[in-house]
C-alpha cells in the first residue's frame, strides 16, 4: 500500500571534477516509517559505511535509481548540464514519481516537477544524503572496471581525479577513451 505522505526524492551526483569517465546521478525516495541510521554525505563515509548503507538504501527506500551521463555527452554539452541530465535520467527510472525534488547545490534538473536546490543537501537531508551515497557506490564500481580496462593510470586508488599520479600517468600514456577530452589536464595532451 502506498503512504499518503508527501514523496520526496532526494538527488546527488558524483564525479563531477573527475577527468575519466562518466558522471553518475541517484535519486532517492526514502520510507518516513523506515528510517536508515548513518545517512551522511558520501565524502564523509568510509567505503565499508558507503557499501553498508547502499545495503540498506536499496533494501528500504520506497524508490531508488542510478543514471549516468556519458563522457562524450560531457565533452559535448559540458559538466553542469551532463550532471543534471543525469540527475533527470535517474528521476525518471524511479518506480514511483516523487511530489517533490531535492537537489545537492545550486541547480536542479528540469523534471517538470516541484523542486529546490539545496546547497550542501547531503550534509542535511536523509534522501540526498542516499542519493549521494548511491551515486558515488556506482562512480567507485565504474571506476574499478575501468582500471581493470586501463591498469597504467590507477582509477583504483583515484577514480579518475586530477592527483599527481593521475597527472603523470596521463602524459606517460596519454588520455585513454574514456577521458574527458573538454577538461584542460585532458585537452592539453591532445
Amino acid at each position: 500500500m502506498m503512504p499518503t505522505t508527501l514523496l520526496v526524492c532526494g538527488v546527488d551526483e558524483s564525479g563531477r571534477g573527475s577527468l575519466v569517465g562518466s558522471v553518475y546521478a541517484a535519486a532517492v525516495i526514502l520510507d518516513d516509517r523506515n528510517p536508515i541510521e548513518g545517512l551522511n554525505d558520501s565524502k564523509k563515509l568510509s567505503k565499508k559505511q558507503r557499501d553498508h548503507l547502499t545495503l540498506e538504501i536499496k533494501k528500504h527506500a520506497l524508490a531508488w535509481a542510478i543514471a549516468e551521463s556519458s563522457p562524450q555527452e560531457i565533452d559535448t554539452i559540458n559538466i553542469l548540464r551532463a550532471s543534471l541530465l543525469a540527475m533527470r535520467r535517474a528521476i525518471e527510472k524511479l518506480s514511483i514519481k516523487p511530489h517533490e525534488v531535492l537537489v545537492d547545490g545550486l541547480y536542479c534538473p528540469d523534471t517538470g516537477l516541484p523542486s529546490r536546490a539545496i546547497v550542501r543537501g547531503d550534509q542535511s537531508c536523509a534522501s540526498i544524503s542516499a542519493a549521494s551515497i548511491l551515486a558515488k557506490t556506482a562512480r567507485d564500481a565504474a571506476m574499478l572496471s575501468l582500471h581493470g580496462i586501463y591498469p597504467q593510470y590507477d582509477f583504483a586508488t583515484h577514480k579518475g581525479y586530477p592527483t599527481k599520479a593521475h597527472l603523470a600517468a596521463l602524459k606517460i600514456y596519454g588520455p585513454s577513451i574514456e577521458h574527458r577530452r573538454s577538461f584542460r589536464p585532458v585537452r592539453e595532451l591532445l
